[in-house]
């Protein structure tokens, strides 16, 4: 029953901030009430958070609610018809989510089939466990085991650019390192523009970019705009 939109990023390109995403979680939350969590948000306060998101979906039809405006954080969960999750510092968001006890209640309200949606970070946790995040570790989650609502790993803002005189790892390497220790392990990567929208058995790539899939030693490419349900 899962109905999930997982965005690599919130902006593409020059656009304004979730242009992009705007027709898809316009469809995704259509006439519903959003609960939006913010706690990735670190150099912003969650209130700002919160009214910068809803003032770049004011024209949507979707309404925006942070969960810092609840008193009951889980209820606001458990009655929630639509959950948003935003970017930023992916370490953060899950430490918070731990401690204020709401892992539990957002799992049970993708298995139910609660509209669920992401971005960078927000999608990050979507997945079996935050290791393949790009974000520094600013602080310690009790646990690195995520949502699960996908039986994959992410990595959004996928690039596999090498600009000239870059002498680290690239970010193919990094996934790389993963896959060695975690062979049987899925990592979808997905690039900035795209997102993944899932609903039950069956997974999409949107947007104008392919995606790449790492897998038992493997690079594998997953083709714009195509059902790519298989590696669910």
């Amino acid at each position: 029953m899962r109905n999930l939109l997982l965005m690599s990023s919130s902006k593409a390109g020059d656009s304004g901030y979730l242009e992009h995403g705007k027709p898809w979680l316009t469809e995704h939350f259509r006439d519903k009430e959003v609960i939006f969590i913010p706690y990735a948000g670190v150099t912003m306060s969650h209130s700002d958070y919160t009214q910068k998101v809803s003032a770049a979906l004011a024209d949507t039809g979707i309404k925006v609610r942070g969960i810092e405006a609840f008193a009951d954080a889980k209820a606001a969960i458990k009655n929630a018809e639509g959950i948003a999750v935003g970017g930023g510092n992916t370490f953060v968001l899950l430490d918070l989510l731990y401690k204020k006890g709401l892992i539990d209640p957002i799992k049970r309200k993708i298995t139910e089939g609660t509209p669920y949606a992401g971005w960078s970070a927000g999608s990050n946790i979507a997945g079996l466990s935050i290791k393949t995040t790009n974000d520094m570790p600013i602080v310690q989650p009790p646990s690195f085991s995520a949502l699960a609502a996908v039986n994959f790993q992410l990595n959004p803002h996928y690039i596999d650019t090498h600009p000239p005189g870059f002498h680290g790892e690239t970010r193919a390497q990094r996934l790389a390192e993963f896959m060695m220790l975690n062979p049987a392990t899925t990592i979808v990567g997905i690039r900035e523009g795209t997102a993944l929208r899932i609903k039950g058995k069956n997974m999409q790539l949107l947007g104008a970019l392919n995606a790449v899939a790492f897998r038992d030693g493997r690079e594998l490419t997953l083709t714009a705009g195509k059902d790519c349900s298989s590696y669910l």
